[in-house]
């Protein structure tokens, strides 16, 4: 018995000498990393398969991890290959009541799609001046030169709340995580000058700048803090009631800036900049601007109360579009928006079975995975469309065989159009600047970064000409305690040492 343990042993040492010294110089890499300083105590794990499907290295898989915004990979890739390339959000002008003498007696209606893009200064979008005046030249054309009634927000087609209810407390009141109904306005942000005191303790003066929101009630709370404090100023905020304070500190001695945080009455905002600019070219609107509350009664923007039952039906004036889906993804990817992804999975749940809520945008996005690749949706938790919830999980084998999935989508050349590369001019743009550019180019990749964590995954496409499929790969770190910088150079390295593999 002793003799035969001895030669179990002696095998097993021989085989693993055979397969630490068969190792590639990939894996070797990976294998150093998992020792390092940097991620020996991290959550982390990898894998990278080439394009006929075989191991170029892995580590610990099929763990699974808080993606952050990798899930952007997930929505745009699920939204493109469901809805089309050539989608568009669609916003309408209506009105209800009827035209008498040239005069609408009754509200007009903007009724919101879910568009992300509306009044945004993106470059893709048509500029709010514009789409106003096509809005007024349609309200002309069907009869109207006065309107005795209302201006109203209409976001009802998004059902829910506006935000997931497991997004952090402080995320909710910033920019990035405003939430929002069918109708935005300006990506439901709000600008806001602020600027430290003339000393620690004093108020820290701020001014709302762009959009005005004349209904909200305003409270600045925010203090001036001691020198080579930072910025921890937060706007606390919901739409609940027209409240908003600002809580925090701004350092004594850091420049003014201008902050952006949340604005809750994206169709409300709409509607009154409408109204504002109806009324500046000499339109009259008796009745003021408002949009819809919860009930689906209208809600006065001037004094917030609510009356009558907002119209089901407004009739239809005209219908303007966003633009297509696959120009909106590659916004969304190239600077990792959030906004722009959750209105992408709000369309897909609308979409699928005419509910917007966050329960069923999960089931339309799980049907899209099952249409993918069977069995697929069981390996990712799917909270959100933008990664901002902590309770996101998915693993680098899901992530893999997800993007491999796509290979196969007629989406596919879309997905990889939208993604941005290192060099470009996005959140990748100072990445592996030692790599030649026609490399980096062929790094099609989306980044996510959350605290303590950071993931990288995507595709190395092949050589023009070449008729090799894309090597894919998913790098996905949590609970890092190493500086946030020598994590991101470690999983350089390693996707460097990927391309070199490939290149061999």
């Amino acid at each position: 018995m002793q003799a035969s343990k001895l030669i179990l042993s002696a095998v097993l040492a021989v085989s693993l000498s055979s397969f630490s010294s068969a190792q590639s110089p990939l894996q070797r890499a990976v294998d150093r990393a998992a020792r390092s300083e940097t991620l020996g105590t991290a959550a982390w794990g990898m894998k990278a398969v080439d394009g006929k499907g075989r191991v170029l290295a892995q580590y610990r898989s099929e763990t699974k991890l808080n993606p952050a915004s990798n899930m952007k990979l997930i929505t745009t890739g699920c939204a493109l290959h469901s809805l089309g390339k050539d989608f568009r959000f669609e916003t309408s002008i209506g009105y209800s009541g009827a035209i008498v003498d040239g005069v609408l007696e009754g509200d007009l209606y903007i009724i919101g799609g879910g568009d992300p893009t509306l009044a945004t200064a993106d470059s893709v979008v048509l500029k709010t001046d514009a789409l106003f005046w096509k809005w007024k030249s349609a309200v002309k054309a069907a009869g109207i030169r006065a309107i005795h009634g209302r201006i109203i927000g209409d976001g009802r087609l998004f059902e829910g709340y506006l935000e997931h209810g497991s997004w952090e407390y402080e995320d909710i009141g910033t920019y990035y995580a405003p939430g929002g109904s069918a109708l935005s306005f300006y990506a439901n942000a709000q600008e806001y000058e602020v600027r430290a005191g003339a000393a620690p303790g004093d108020p820290v003066p701020v001014n709302i700048t762009y959009p005005e929101t004349p209904w909200l009630h305003f409270e600045n709370r925010g203090v001036t803090g001691p020198e080579g404090t930072g910025n921890s100023l937060y706007l606390y905020t919901t739409d609940l009631s027209p409240f908003a304070e600002l809580r925090g500190t701004f350092a004594i001695g850091r420049r003014p800036k201008t902050e952006r945080f949340a604005n809750k009455y994206g169709a409300l905002t709409c509607a009154y900049y409408f109204w504002k600019n109806l009324k500046d070219t000499g339109w009259e609107v008796s009745g003021g601007y408002a949009d819809i509350d919860r009930s689906g009664r209208i809600r006065d923007g001037r004094d917030f109360s609510s009356g009558e039952k907002a119209a089901e039906k407004p009739k239809i004036i005209i219908t303007t579009y966003s633009p297509t889906l696959d120009v909106i993804s590659r916004e969304t990817l190239g600077r990792s928006d959030n906004f722009y992804a959750e209105a992408i999975l709000r369309a897909m749940g609308e979409r699928s079975s005419g509910i917007s809520v966050y329960d069923s945008c999960r089931v339309a996005e799980a049907e899209v995975l099952e249409d993918l690749s069977p069995g697929l949706s069981s390996m990712i938790d799917i909270m959100d469309g933008s990664g901002l919830s902590r309770h996101n999980y998915v693993s680098p084998e899901a992530l893999v065989r997800y993007l491999t999935a796509m290979e196969k989508s007629p989406a596919f050349p879309s997905l990889t159009w939208a993604l941005p590369y290192p060099g470009g001019n996005d959140t990748l743009k100072r990445l592996l600047p030692n790599l030649p550019a026609e490399t980096r180019q062929r790094i099609r990749m989306k980044s996510g970064t959350i605290g303590g964590g950071l993931c990288y995954s995507g595709y190395i496409l092949p050589p023009e000409g070449s008729e090799d499929a894309p090597v894919v790969f998913s790098i996905m770190t949590n609970n890092c305690t190493a500086p946030v910088e020598s994590v991101r150079s470690t999983i350089m390295g390693l996707i460097t040492a990927l391309v070199q593999t490939t290149e061999q």
